[in-house]
């Protein structure tokens, strides 16, 4: 399991920290996954050493590192049950379905689609998977995709896998290729960006990510795959994997990314709307990796017709 559902917690179950969750604090992760807990019983129940990492006590400001085994006890959750995914939504995740094995699954997701539920949304692809596959016992994120984010994305089906996964991930043997349009033209070839990242929330709560000297270590790489009049498809390869890095990233070389809300331009995408944009112009289009007893595994996800109309009307611009 990756999160509660919305129904009272009759046992303690376990969950493994994903790759992307280092460095996270622990109190700030029990919030994201009991939804409908009030802050105060999560910092209860820690206080009390009812939460434990890998079967110590940890504090509330407790960092947690990618392998950790959290213990999630017996909770008793103030919201409502309120069903499961539609049927649009289990149609979408079914669909997007480009590859499943005994241990591994991995979809095409479509753009607008948190990978989980919570902060707002009440289901995301792991709801939806457990619901088209009732059978399967285990579902584990192995990375993220922002919910504007379209692309390739993976799911462990058994926590041997999940481990693999994550060490290929953090000793760099995992291939992860995005397509991005950013604003143009691009008048060099291919552009290595190393600008540390730092998460900070504003007043409002809404989080955002920015380059600051004292952030963590963010590196990728920038290659233009085709030039327009106005713009440019990138293909971005990562060797770190933090919030927001492309969409931080891009903006900081002066190449934001269309459709971009947070950190992008408003007349540039006002620009790529008007050619039928109405999206965040980024795409995981290409994994590429090998684990035991599989083999070699290369995932190609498409690019919606949405994007590629965008693409064609640049092209005859």
């Amino acid at each position: 399991m990756n999160d509660l559902s919305a129904k009272s917690q009759q046992k303690p179950y376990f969950i493994e920290i994903a790759f992307d969750r280092d460095g996270q604090r622990i109190d700030n992760f029990l919030v994201s996954q009991l939804k409908g807990v009030p802050k105060s019983h999560i910092y209860r129940i820690l206080r009390k050493g009812e939460v434990r990492v890998n079967k110590g006590r940890v504090k509330a400001d407790y960092r947690l590192k990618a392998g950790d085994l959290v213990r999630i006890p017996p909770i008793r959750q103030t919201e409502k049950s309120i069903g499961h995914p539609g049927d649009n939504l289990l149609e979408q995740i079914d669909r997007s379905i480009i590859f499943e094995d005994k241990k591994l699954l991995a979809i095409n997701k479509p753009p607008g689609i948190a990978v989980h539920g919570g902060s707002g949304i009440s289901f995301g692809v792991i709801e939806a998977l457990r619901v088209l596959r009732p059978e399967v016992p285990y579902f584990e994120l192995v990375h993220r995709l922002d919910r504007d984010t379209s692309g390739c994305l993976l799911v462990a089906k058994k926590r041997s896998t999940l481990r693999q996964l994550h060490e290929l991930f953090r000793t760099d043997q995992l291939q992860k290729h995005y397509l991005a349009l950013v604003r143009g033209p691009w008048k060099e070839g291919k552009r290595k960006v190393d600008a540390p990242l730092q998460k900070n929330v504003l007043k409002s709560g809404e989080r955002m990510v920015e380059v600051h000297p004292e952030g963590k270590e963010a590196v990728s790489y920038f290659e233009p795959v085709e030039s327009y009049q106005s713009a440019c498809l990138m293909r971005i390869i990562l060797k770190t994997g933090r919030t927001h890095q492309i969409r931080v990233h891009a903006a900081h070389i002066g190449h934001p990314i269309a459709g971009d809300q947070k950190y992008g331009d408003p007349s540039f995408n006002r620009q790529m709307r008007a050619l039928g944009l109405n999206r965040l112009f980024l795409h995981a289009a290409y994994l590429s990796f090998a684990l035991p007893e599989i083999g070699e595994i290369s995932l190609t996800a498409p690019l919606s017709e949405e994007l590629n109309q965008v693409l064609q009307k640049l092209k005859s611009r």
